[in-house]
Order: structure tokens, then C-alpha cells, then sequence
């Protein structure tokens, strides 16, 4: 009898402890709270840390891609497509874009990257002379009284002045103004698409000076024109700013700023991007910020004689005589903020230099030399394809080349 209570016992003893021992032994959700917790945060950190693994390597992989691509220097090309082209000396060409605008005294015409025409429009120049801004170009007979107005689509307008045309440039929506010749005097005028005058203002040598160079503004709101004059027996210039918005309207003549160099010749003058414009002078360069009244944003000295010019929307560029015997050369390339980006000797007897999408490309008769915008030689060799007239970027690695028998597309490899 005692013996049977004893097992009783037992049973209920162990009943009791059984709960106990399932919860030791069962993982999952009847687990201690805090340990099951710590498993899932370990397990999130395991899925973090893997993670940024692979984020770090594809980041990796794809700087490693860019620094291959952006130093790789190409040995050789090849011909893509060419098209005939029977007069080269009297055809010129402005790029619009990855097209090409090709005019002559006839007509202009728009190129595709096969170099086949898109559309043509006739008109009769003597001296055609073209300025592009984005996809927008004017072709104005030089000495002449006609400007025909292109975007990618076709003729946009077309302008005739009653005085011969010195200069014109125009803005992206369409605007253009000009110098215009009158004996000893000269004028800045202003047009619209449509031919209409915007605005005109007469010039003379002592007051303001002979106007050398004239920009517009994308927008078409500014135009910046530097002057020279002679003072005291010494060249001065004088580049002001005409605001045609609201800002310019209670100002004489439009000026909104303007500034005065002595004993320096500025002969060119530029927009490169919305609010931000450079002036080209023989000692260096300056830049100016403003959308509304441009202000002097920085100056950049330079010792050495300048030899060319050039720029784009974001960077300016000069070349120079270099100290290196083998490589006479000197290009440095500045960005918008008039900080140097890279300074590079080459060897090259250029008669072309200039930024085309982003890259620089400079040539003579037989050779083209590239640089990529951080200074990388990308390729440097002869064309065998007849005397090189013009090069343009296009596209990655292809040109559109003209040469004397037409337009070759190349492929650098």
C-alpha cells in the first residue's frame, strides 16, 4: 500500500516538474523573451553586415569601371559611315546637339549621325557666319543685312537689318543681337524671333567704346558686350551688362553693371551657363555670377602669353607656351569657379581646339588629339581619311569628322 502511494506521488511530482523542462528544452516562441530576442538581432546584424558587403564591392566594381574607362587611351579607329560631300571649301558646320548644322551661301541643312540630311532650307548669304546656343542657331551674313534663325526642327525666323552685320549671337529660345555697323559709329541691336527690334542702342569710340565682342544670355534676358577705347594714350576696356528683363527696365540704356580694365584688352566675351559668364582677356580671365546684375565672381592671372581660348557651359580652357622641350604646349583647363582642374603638355601643331560634350578635341590637317575633361590623353594619331576641315563628338567613343571629301563617322578602338 505504501509502495502504490509512493508512485502516486511520483506521478503528480512529475506532472508538475514537466512544464518546466518542456520550456528548457523547446525553442521558439515558449523561449525566454530576451534570449529570443537576441537571436534576431544577431541574425539582422549577420543580413546588415552581408549587405554592405556587396554594396561596398558593386560600388567598387563601378569606380574601378569608371577610372578604367575614363584613363583608357585608344590606339587606333574606324570608319562607322561617310557620305560624299562635292563643295567642302564654301560649307561650313555648327553643332546642335549630337547634330550637325551644315551651312553654305545657299542653305543650311541638318545632319544626323549618319550624316544624312534631316531637313533643308534655302536662303542666299555671301559671307555666312553661325552661332549655336544648345539647339538653337542664327546664320547671318557677315558685312551683310540677312540672319536666318534654325532650331533641330527647322527655321524658327528670320531677321534683316537695315545696317551691315559685324557680329551676332544667339540665345536658346531664339533672340539675337548683333553689331551693327554705321560709318565711324556702330550699334547693338536686339531681335526677336519673329524679326522684330527688341531694342537698340548707338555706340561711339569715346562713349563707350568700339564694341569687340558681344554674348547673350541663354535666356535671352542679358547681353554682356565688352568695349575698347583708348584713354591717355592707353587701352582700356569695358565690359558691361544689359538686364531687357524687369530689372533692367529703370536703367539707362538697360546697363545693370558694367567694369572698366586698364591697360587690358578683352576681346572676347562669353555666356556659359544660366547666371554665369566669362570675359576673355590678355592676361587671364573673369568670371561673373549673376542672373539679374552680374557681379565679378572671380579673377585668374596669368604670366605667360595666351595662346588660345576656349569653353563650355561648365569649364574654361587655355593653352600656352610650355618650358618642356619635347612638348611645347601647355593646356589648363579651369572650371566654373576659376578653380584649376588640370594643367597637361602636349605636342600637337593645332589649328582647332574646343570642348564638344565632354570632351576636348584638337586637330590639324592629319592629326587628332582627345582629352578627356580630367586631363587624360584618350587618343593621339593620324587620320588617314584626307585633310581635316572640322572634328565633333557625338556619341561615347564616335566623331563626326570633315574632311575635304565629305564627312567621315569614326569609332575609336
Amino acid at each position: 500500500m505504501g509502495s502504490f502511494k509512493n508512485k502516486i506521488k511520483r506521478l503528480v511530482k512529475r506532472k508538475q516538474q514537466s512544464p518546466r523542462e518542456n520550456t528548457k528544452a523547446a525553442p521558439g516562441k515558449n523561449q525566454e523573451p530576451e534570449a529570443y530576442r537576441k537571436r534576431i538581432m544577431d541574425h539582422r546584424k549577420r543580413i546588415l553586415i552581408r549587405t554592405g558587403i556587396v554594396a561596398v564591392v558593386i560600388v567598387a566594381v563601378v569606380l574601378i569601371a569608371k577610372t578604367v574607362v575614363e584613363r583608357w587611351h585608344y590606339k587606333d579607329y574606324k570608319v562607322v559611315s561617310s557620305s560624299v560631300q562635292e563643295d567642302t571649301m564654301s560649307t561650313s558646320y555648327v553643332q546642335l546637339d549630337n547634330y550637325l548644322l551644315k551651312y553654305t551661301g545657299d542653305g543650311a541643312s541638318l545632319l544626323g549621325s549618319s550624316g544624312k540630311s534631316l531637313w533643308t532650307q534655302a536662303y542666299e548669304m555671301n559671307n555666312p557666319t553661325a552661332d549655336a546656343c544648345g539647339t538653337t542657331s542664327v546664320i547671318y551674313d557677315e558685312k551683310g543685312t540677312n540672319m536666318v534663325i534654325f532650331g533641330r526642327g527647322g527655321k524658327m525666323g528670320e531677321v534683316s537689318t537695315e545696317m551691315p552685320i559685324l557680329k551676332a549671337k544667339v540665345a536658346s529660345q531664339g533672340v539675337v543681337a548683333a553689331i551693327l555697323e554705321d560709318g565711324e559709329n556702330t550699334w547693338i541691336n536686339f531681335y526677336s524671333t519673329s524679326g522684330a527690334q527688341i531694342a537698340t542702342g548707338m555706340t561711339r569710340v569715346d562713349s563707350p567704346g568700339y564694341p569687340v565682342d558681344l554674348a547673350v544670355s541663354p535666356d535671352g534676358l542679358l547681353i554682356m558686350v565688352t568695349y575698347l577705347y583708348v584713354e591717355d594714350n592707353k587701352t582700356t576696356s569695358y565690359v558691361a551688362f544689359y538686364n531687357f528683363g524687369n530689372t533692367g527696365q529703370g536703367q539707362m540704356d538697360n546697363m545693370v553693371s558694367g567694369y572698366t580694365y586698364e591697360g587690358t584688352l578683352v576681346p572676347q566675351v562669353a555666356y556659359m551657363r544660366e547666371g554665369k559668364s566669362v570675359a576673355f582677356c590678355d592676361d587671364g580671365f573673369v568670371l561673373y555670377t549673376g542672373k539679374q546684375i552680374p557681379k565679378v565672381d572671380c579673377e585668374v592671372k596669368v604670366e605667360k602669353e595666351i595662346i588660345s581660348t576656349f569653353y563650355n557651359a561648365d569649364y574654361v580652357g587655355m593653352v600656352f607656351r610650355s618650358d618642356d622641350a619635347e612638348k611645347q604646349y601647355t593646356l589648363v583647363l579651369y572650371n566654373a569657379n576659376g578653380k584649376q582642374v588640370f594643367e597637361e603638355n602636349f605636342n600637337i601643331e593645332y589649328t582647332s581646339i574646343k570642348i564638344s560634350d565632354d570632351q576636348i578635341l584638337m586637330n590639324n590637317d592629319t592629326q587628332l588629339c582627345v582629352f578627356s575633361l580630367k586631363g587624360h590623353e584618350k587618343f593621339n594619331g593620324n587620320l588617314d581619311e584626307g585633310s581635316i576641315k572640322d572634328v565633333f563628338k557625338i556619341d561615347a567613343n564616335r566623331y563626326q569628322v570633315i574632311v575635304d571629301s565629305g564627312i567621315k563617322t569614326i569609332k575609336l578602338s
